[in-house]
């Protein structure tokens, strides 16, 4: 094996994360990662960039939007790489939206065979459920799934 560099070409990233070279540059125009310049104008990547890039991807697959990404790594250091207690602190920033996630899952899993308060009637269960959509009255959508957990509660 050759030696562990510091910093990385745009190809060894990309193959290291298990993302394309255009996946790179798409989240270093969005201000996702950063790289520097050398003299032949090569993109150069510091190690940290591969957990930045795994960051991205797993919050991407779990639904969170780039912007929230982005916010989230503004909040580590540039001028280092980040510690365990850096990325802690995103990490307990992100944990009871991820609780709220995680509770919207398990209940779409368990509940969608059944009336989710949508106003279809469609399902014989709907009749006792909500009978003449009386959930309705309550919003939009699927009633019976779609519970905001950051709304205020009267």
């Amino acid at each position: 094996m050759p030696p562990i560099t510091k910093e990385l070409t745009v190809g060894q990233v990309a193959e290291r994360a298990g993302v394309a070279v255009s996946a790179l540059h798409f989240y270093e125009r969005q201000g996702l990662i950063h790289s520097r310049r050398t003299t032949g104008n090569q993109r150069r990547y510091r190690r940290d960039t591969l957990r930045r890039v795994s960051f991205i991807r797993i919050s991407q697959r779990v639904g969170i939007p780039l912007a929230r990404i982005r916010e989230a790594l503004d909040q580590l250091p540039e001028n280092r790489t980040p510690t365990r207690s850096d990325w802690a602190a995103v990490s307990a920033q992100w944990r009871e939206e991820l609780d709220a996630r995680i509770t919207q899952l398990i209940r779409l899993r368990d509940d969608l065979t059944g009336c989710i308060g949508c106003g279809c009637l469609s399902l014989d269960t709907c009749v006792l459920s909500n009978p003449d959509d009386e959930l309705a009255a309550t919003g939009p959508g699927p009633r019976r799934l779609m519970v905001d957990p950051f709304k205020d509660e009267d």
